[in-house]
């Protein structure tokens, strides 16, 4: 049988579009994939978490629509409904990707994966079936984080994964982890009636963001949310209580509290999902579970590449993809590098955060003399007209050059306006740059421009600084 040119193991955003791109460059790709076309971003990740989110954002304005002179009856949530319109999506999302999938000439195989040899790949698809190739990519993806917290394995203890498939909204929910995960599904179950407690361990939820993005957020998240977030704050153990809810026990610094909910949410992020595989069988490096790769995604052995969430990089689906193209191009030939100067990160709040480059303090760590540019949407006037007035646009720069070191958004549509920033890195866009050019009135874009035009002391819509 001549062997294929490329198999890739995985079928999420890495290894669909890694398929993709070696059909472009004129490759025959194979993709396996045990479960669902998409992985865990569309089948229990981004996609149905941001339905959700903007099935409660809808909710969200109909409360507010008197505001506005717009008189409504009795709100009725159909939680059911809801879940099924969200599952709809995922499918059809799904069913795309097997669209792309056909279109490209991409064989795809449905089964559990081991790799064999630089040149084979085993599939367990029923039969056991060894499949020949001249390179291989792996993109198996990730699974939900663990704790080691005693009765964190028991019943009403459940994952990212199990809060999808809910069937009815809990009364109340205690989330352990105030990262992205933790962040969003508190908004989401907020806004639908749960009482919501995030205990986060570290001084800040949203750890690798802006500390004052942090506050903020959190300070919302408290007084609108209704939200309690425990930060400096860790589980000691979880038990069970009475009428089927859990006992939460915590200590914040030396005090000891007890707390209370009907379901725990461990949100403590993702890891690699490599076992299985045959990795170690065959000598490829691994280290403390992720899959070892350089600049170009190859790993140590010869023809094998591994790309997304299981290099246990950056966990986000969009890096995943970007790792994906640079794998198929190299093994098919081309001379790519992976570029992660340039990434945005989006958590999908009420606000929403969205974030690329260094906060103030890395600007620090690095020893640059830099400028802050710093605008709020309060003085928008998009933003007054749509009614989201909270937050800020923060642009850090070089003193000297007007080099953008990192651009910082909270506040509505932020995951959208951080596309302009990445664009303006990417580019090695000055602030000047970006103040040159001519931004649409009225516009949420506008507090970008103003930020940037703060960052040079020449704000036009705020009043000047007092020296």
């Amino acid at each position: 049988m001549k062997p294929n040119d490329i198999v890739i193991i995985g079928g999420g955003p890495a290894g669909y579009v890694a398929a993709i791109r070696a059909s472009q460059l004129g490759g025959k790709a194979v993709l396996i994939e045990k479960e669902a076309l998409g992985g865990t971003c569309l089948n229990r990740g981004c996609i149905p978490t941001k339905a959700l989110l903007h099935h409660v954002g809808i909710l969200e304005s109909v409360r507010k629509a008197n505001d506005y002179g717009i008189t409504v009856g009795e709100i009725i949530v159909d939680f059911v409904k809801m879940m099924t319109n969200k599952d709809k999506l995922v499918n059809t999302l799904v069913t795309n990707i097997g669209s792309l999938m056909k279109g490209n000439a991409i064989d795809v195989i449905k089964g559990e994966a081991e790799i064999i040899s630089p040149t084979e790949v085993a599939v367990d698809h029923g039969q056991r079936e060894a499949i020949r190739c001249d390179r291989i990519i792996l993109a198996p993806g990730s699974v939900p984080s663990s704790v080691p917290i005693p009765g964190a394995d028991g019943s009403g203890v459940i994952t990212s994964d199990d809060a999808l498939r809910l069937s009815k909204v809990p009364e109340s929910l205690l989330i352990i982890g105030g990262g992205v995960i933790g962040v969003e599904f508190a908004t989401i179950f907020a806004k639908l009636g749960t009482k919501v407690t995030i205990v986060e361990m570290l001084p800040q939820i949203i750890p690798t963001e802006d500390p004052e993005v942090a506050r903020t957020l959190k300070r919302i998240l408290e007084r609108g949310g209704g939200i309690k977030i425990l930060t400096g704050t860790q589980v000691n153990r979880i038990e069970d209580g009475p009428e089927g809810n859990k006992i939460i026990s915590v200590v914040t610094g030396e005090a000891e509290q007890t707390l209370t909910a009907e379901l725990v949410l461990v949100a403590v992020g993702r890891k690699p999902n490599i076992a299985g595989l045959g990795l170690e069988k065959v000598g490829i490096n691994t280290e403390r579970g992720k899959i070892l790769v350089n600049h170009r995604m190859e790993t140590n052995m010869p023809g094998v590449y591994a790309a997304g969430d299981a290099i246990g990089g950056v966990l986000l689906a969009h890096v995943a993809s970007a790792e994906g193209e640079v794998a198929a191009e190299n093994a098919l030939g081309k001379d790519a590098v992976m570029d992660y100067t340039v990434v945005p990160h989006c958590i999908y709040t009420m606000p929403e955060v969205a974030s690329i480059g260094w906060t103030e303090n890395q600007a620090r760590e690095n020893g640059r003399d830099f400028k802050l540019g710093k605008y709020p949407f309060a003085a928008n006037p998009k933003a007054m007209i749509i009614g989201q007035r909270d937050g800020f646009v923060k642009v850090i720069s070089d003193a000297g050059s007007g080099e953008i070191f990192g651009i910082h958004i909270f506040g509505h549509q932020a995951t959208e306006l951080i596309a302009e920033a990445a664009v303006a890195m990417k580019s090695k866009a000055s602030v000047a740059d970006v103040a040159a050019t001519i931004h649409a009135h009225p516009s949420l874009s506008e507090a970008v421009r103003e930020a940037v035009l703060d960052a040079q002391g020449i704000a036009i819509h705020m009043p000047p600084k007092r020296p």
